[in-house]
């Protein structure tokens, strides 16, 4: 029986992987090609269907897996015991330091089909380990980033709470949780993701906690005591009406907020709001849940509400649970020590070869075209932009050094400012929720 491990610690991200990775990097060892300088580029083919635009998000959590990327001396055993790598492969693997570079889009930046969310280049040993780890991040990040991005907009200026963890795998519901504030989201129920990540943290009382009680009046009257009237009173265990007329009883009109979480939401809010007003508590908010998506907020946008807790929609992208992103060996350096573009031609499987410029250019302030330009080193080193594109790549690794700006809750926050700003800057049709093309086109040039 294997022993009980830890929740983050104790397990490799350098195993949170494929096995032919491994299998792979050995027999490239083996054959000498495992030295190869290698560019490799994730890209998604397709935005999920009718989508508009996406959002990335994960390039953070990246970054700081990047720093726990190594094996222990019982992780190369499993190894060796599978016989997955040989003795040379766990030899090299003893010291395993990613010491190549990583580039690519911002965290919040948009992205549509062909954009090179992600560029790595170093040794083909170091850069195929890494391909499953960074695509199951960022495909499942942003595919919540991107939900979350569609509710924010469809929210207007009320903002949204996460409190999808129940919904999600339990490793999952940290990283919604953090991906859904990289999309605009203000807030989350998951305490594990708030203490990692210094997230806003929300939450009071479930309806068991009233149940509890010998009557709703005994549950209010506790969870006041314990939390203040600022807290937020849950009114739908029984009757609403009564509900609400008891909260206020008990908390005084300085009540901070009652939760609807099943019904016609709509017209509840709306008599709640008039109930509320009539009894004195004009200040308090009131907050609904009840499996939220980006079509039911957009319905309540007359309807008196204040916030959102959002759930199973959120964590499971809206129905486009990953980003269909895909992790490809764009150039590599051949026998004779040349760096050669080089792309699959599987048919409706083909990538563009070469390592990638990517630039935004706008007129009267809106963005209007991708701009994605392929070639050399050498070329894409003289490559002149026009002057009103904007350069959509930053430098996350640089010869194995990590830029910490991308890390942490500052970097978040930023990548949440950036989300909204970038949203901004796209055409109108980018918030709608019908279905569409994307909301720009993508150029492609090859030098």
């Amino acid at each position: 029986m294997v022993a009980s491990r830890g929740f983050t610690d104790d397990y490799s991200p350098a195993l949170m992987t494929d096995m032919y990775e491994y299998t792979m990097l050995d027999a490239a060892l083996k054959d000498g090609t495992a030295n190869r300088n290698c560019v490799f580029e994730i890209y998604t083919r397709h935005l999920p269907e009718g989508r508009r635009y996406a959002v990335l998000a994960g390039t953070g959590r990246i970054l700081d897996a990047l720093a726990h990327f190594h094996l222990a001396d019982e992780d190369l055993a499993f190894l060796r015991n599978r016989k997955v790598i040989s003795e040379e492969s766990a030899k090299w693997l003893e010291n395993f330091h990613f010491s190549g570079t990583i580039r690519g889009y911002r965290e919040g930046e948009m992205f549509f089909p062909d954009s090179p969310i992600l560029q790595v280049e170093g040794s083909f040993a170091e850069c195929t380990l890494l391909e499953t780890l960074l695509l199951s991040i960022l495909n499942y990040d942003s595919a919540v980033a991107s939900a979350a991005s569609r509710m924010v907009s469809a929210a207007g200026s009320r903002p949204c709470m996460d409190m999808g963890g129940r919904r999600a795998n339990e490793w999952a519901a940290v990283s919604a949780a953090r991906a859904a504030v990289v999309g605009g989201f203000k807030g989350t129920a998951n305490l594990l993701a708030a203490k990692l990540y210094g997230l806003h943290a929300i939450g009071t009382a479930a309806h068991s906690f009233t149940l509890l009680h010998d009557s709703e009046k005994e549950a209010f009257t506790s969870q006041i005591d314990a939390l203040g009237v600022a807290t937020t009173l849950l009114t739908d265990t029984y009757d609403i009406e009564s509900a609400v007329k008891t909260a206020v009883e008990v908390a005084g009109p300085a009540l901070g907020g009652v939760r609807i979480d099943s019904g016609d939401l709509a017209s509840l809010a709306q008599r709640v709001r008039n109930q509320l007003d009539a009894l004195g508590a004009t200040n308090t908010k009131i907050t609904v849940t009840n499996d939220l998506d980006e079509y039911a907020l957009a319905a309540l946008q007359t309807a008196p509400v204040d916030s959102y807790g959002v759930g199973t929609m959120l964590v499971t992208g809206s129905g486009a649970p990953t980003c269909g992103m895909v992790y490809k060996l764009t150039e590599r350096e051949n026998s004779a020590g040349i760096m050669q573009p080089v792309a699959k031609r599987s048919k409706n499987k083909g990538n563009v070869p070469g390592r990638k410029l990517a630039y935004r250019s706008y007129e009267y302030n809106l963005a209007d075209c991708e701009h994605i330009i392929s070639g050399s080193e050498d070329q894409l080193a003289t490559y002149e932009p026009n002057d009103d594109w904007r350069n959509l790549l930053v430098d996350y690794v640089v010869n194995g050094e990590v830029n910490n700006e991308y890390q942490g809750n500052d970097a978040i926050i930023t990548a949440q400012e950036h989300r909204a700003q970038a949203l901004h800057e796209l055409p109108i049709t980018a918030q709608s929720l019908m279905k569409g093309d994307p909301a720009i086109p993508t150029e492609i040039t090859i030098l």
